[in-house]
């Protein structure tokens, strides 16, 4: 279960919950990335979350209810190694969007992985595999939590994040225009989950390059102001 943020007013601002129970994680800044890695039992450390150095950023919720349609068939591409691609620049939003629209995409069996993309304009991609894809060009927010936008709330299951998203989104509807990357942690304190832990809440301003974040819950649900973490891209 993870929630995740575009927001475009004066500033844009990338927030994302990454909520993960019973898998190992872990955050990795680098020169051109702050990358989120998780520990996978047949490949070992996968960054699949996070923020690049060019303003993309990349979030990966698991939809529910689980739709067959994401199911590999064979020969389609895969939604992770696309964010993947995305994550270490070796193509760009637009590209990722042209291939989304023209060639079936793939999650793994038995999960339907969604990519919550955007990038350094604002600009937002939500991929549903099986399902097709939703491009908006630079919104003045955008939420992706773990349910279909193809179906919206007509499909109903546990994990859906339905609530998260109508609590983001009563927020978002008032949020000032200078909300600023402290005001995008109290939007994503107030959907953070504690049954599946929210282990990282990262929040990216594209403009300053700046990448912030808090893990293992600190200062998220106890709003408890303990460590939080910065890393800031080179020009």
């Amino acid at each position: 279960m993870c929630t995740s943020l575009v927001i475009n007013k004066k500033k844009t601002l990338i927030g994302w919950n990454l909520d993960l129970k019973d898998m190992e994680y872990r955050v990795r800044p680098e020169k051109d990335g702050v990358f989120i890695d998780i520990l996978d039992a047949k490949e070992g450390w996968m960054p699949i979350f996070g923020a690049n150095s060019r303003g993309d950023f990349v979030g990966m919720p698991a939809c529910w209810p689980f739709d067959k349609r994401s199911d590999p068939e064979g020969g389609e591409r895969n939604v992770i190694l696309l964010d993947m691609d995305l994550l270490y620049r070796r193509k760009t939003l637009g590209e990722i969007k042209d291939i989304a629209e023209k060639e079936k995409i793939s999650s793994v069996p038995g999960v339907t992985f969604m990519a919550a993309l955007s990038d350094g304009e604002g600009n937002a991609l939500h991929i549903i595999p099986g399902q097709g894809v939703l491009y908006y060009p630079k919104p003045e927010y955008k939420i992706l939590t773990n349910f279909s936008p193809f179906k919206q709330d007509s499909e109903k299951h546990p994990w859906m994040g339905w609530d998260r998203y109508t609590e983001a989104d009563r927020r978002l509807k008032k949020a000032p225009d200078d909300i600023d990357a402290d005001g995008c942690f109290e939007i994503l304190r107030a959907v953070a989950q504690e049954v599946c832990p929210t282990v990282v809440s990262m929040v990216y301003d594209v403009k300053e390059k700046i990448v912030y974040w808090y893990e293992n819950k600190n200062g998220i649900l106890s709003g408890e102001q303990n460590e939080k973490r910065t890393h800031r891209f080179a020009d």
